[in-house]
């Protein structure tokens, strides 16, 4: 199966996450953000739980996998990042918030080429550059 369905079908949902916990975490009554952190992961673990079981796949036989600690320290990153998103999505604009941490797909594509001998190329420069500018325009007020 190609990728580009699954990555649309990310695209579709990320994009209410951030208005949909903006309205949640702000206003009057407003819900605490490490609150809806807490809802939303619980909901997020709980279906992982379903599909790995659907799949049949053996999760436990993973715990000491020899990649295993990249996941760990990606779990530990993830919690920060999610946590801090929320509690910004909390307190400033989603047209604000949600761009500088889009910004993730700026550093991260940096890290691979860094860290990850991933190719560097006029286009990605290109791309990297006008993610950059475009963060800046959407977000200076």
């Amino acid at each position: 199966m190609s990728y580009l369905p699954w990555a649309l079908l990310a695209l579709v949902a990320y994009t209410l996450v951030a208005p949909l916990l903006s309205v949640a975490t702000t206003g009057d009554p407003k819900m605490p953000s490490f609150v809806a952190a807490l809802f939303t992961n619980t909901i997020l673990v709980a279906t992982t739980v379903g599909v790995v079981a659907f799949t049949g796949e053996n999760a436990g036989a993973y715990l000491t996998h020899p990649k295993a600690p990249f996941v760990y320290a990606a779990g530990i990153a993830l919690t920060v990042g999610i946590l801090s998103y929320y509690r910004a999505l909390s307190l400033g604009p989603v047209s604000i918030v949600a761009p500088v941490f889009g910004m993730f797909l700026v550093t991260s594509s940096i890290v691979g080429i860094l860290f990850l001998e991933e190719a560097l190329t006029a286009r990605k420069v290109a791309g990297i550059g006008l993610a950059i500018v475009a963060v800046y325009l959407v977000s200076v007020e």
